[in-house]
């Protein structure tokens, strides 16, 4: 992007459980809000932090409306509900105004000062959407590291889009592009799909992730494991071509054993056990007809939630208390 005057960017945190941590992440962006020059040149500087409470289980609310009280630039989106990482960053999507809008957590993994290293490299390549490229292994445990790593190559094979495993939620796009996703995304469609429908030109960045601050992570194995599963459910229809190619393969198996069997039977004269035949077919392709009927559910189900008009996000005036444990 070719202007004259500094970049103005909007700063888009999810917050779930940020109490503890937010204040120190706010310190690290406060010196960015005054013009700054990167090292490739470009004069930016933060024009807002949007900081959309997503209802998680500790007293968030009460931190971003604090620090919009000492901020000007701080701006709260309060959603009605817990809705989830993508939806809350759509709904921050949709309240910014900046040039550029820049993506991070609230844990502090992401440096602040690497955004002017996003901005150098959208400016450098012309890019749209520029992704953090982690030179380190995420700072996390072994067991979710390798199964991290193994879902996204297992996600690669099943769609055959290698850009699938550069997805970070530490993101640089255009902020006409942010916003314009924001307000057409409909729900169930993972993020990083639907930025790669309308970007032309994406680029990567290296940086160095640091380790969580002291708070206890929002993402459980089942949750991870349904961002998995619903990356795979909107990146297209693959899937679906899979679970044919399954059926062909279990058709061409049964006139196999089918052919064997006969031969067996009248050229080799051995008995063949009717019942031990029966139960390995129909046990087998009632398996396979199961799990493709699965798979076709959950495409319908979140046909039915588009379809539906069931929203994405809902955003109010007042931050929602959390649950207090009885």
């Amino acid at each position: 992007m070719h202007q004259t005057g500094p970049h103005r960017l909007s700063v888009v945190i999810p917050i779930y459980q940020g109490e503890k941590t937010l204040p120190s992440l706010l310190s690290e962006l406060t010196p960015f809000t005054k013009e700054t020059v990167s090292k490739g040149g470009n004069r930016f500087f933060i024009t807002e932090i949007v900081l959309v409470h997503d209802c998680g289980p500790d007293d968030s609310g009460k931190t971003i409306k604090a620090l919009a009280d000492a901020h000007a630039f701080v701006k709260p989106v309060w959603l009605s509900k817990n809705f989830g990482q993508h939806p809350a960053t759509l709904a921050g999507m949709a309240s910014s105004t900046g040039d550029w809008v820049v993506t991070m957590d609230e844990d502090g993994q992401q440096n602040p000062s690497d955004i002017s290293l996003l901005l150098d490299t959208a400016t450098n390549e012309g890019a749209q959407l520029v992704y953090a490229r982690p030179s380190n292994p995420p700072p996390h445990g072994f067991i979710r590291n390798t199964l991290s790593k193994g879902a996204k190559k297992a996600a690669t094979f099943l769609l055959g889009n290698r850009e699938i495993g550069h997805f970070n939620s530490f993101r640089l796009l255009r902020g006409d592009i942010a916003r314009s996703l924001a307000a057409y995304c409909g729900n169930g469609v993972f993020l990083d799909v639907a930025l790669f429908w309308i970007t032309a030109r994406v680029s990567r960045c290296n940086v160095f992730l640091r380790r969580e601050q002291d708070r206890p992570s929002g993402y459980s194995f089942r949750k991870l494991f349904g961002h998995f599963w619903q990356l795979l459910l909107t990146s297209g229809t693959r899937p679906l071509r899979l679970i044919t190619f399954m059926g062909f393969g279990s058709l061409i198996l049964a006139v196999f054993i089918a052919v064997y069997a006969v031969w067996v039977k009248f050229f080799l004269a051995v008995p063949v056990q009717g019942w031990a035949s029966i139960v390995i077919v129909v046990a087998f392709f009632s398996g396979c007809i199961l799990m493709s009927l699965g798979v076709i559910a959950e495409y319908m189900a979140v046909t039915m939630s588009i379809v539906m008009g069931k929203p994405l996000y809902v955003v109010t005036t007042q931050p929602t208390p959390p649950r207090r444990k009885s």
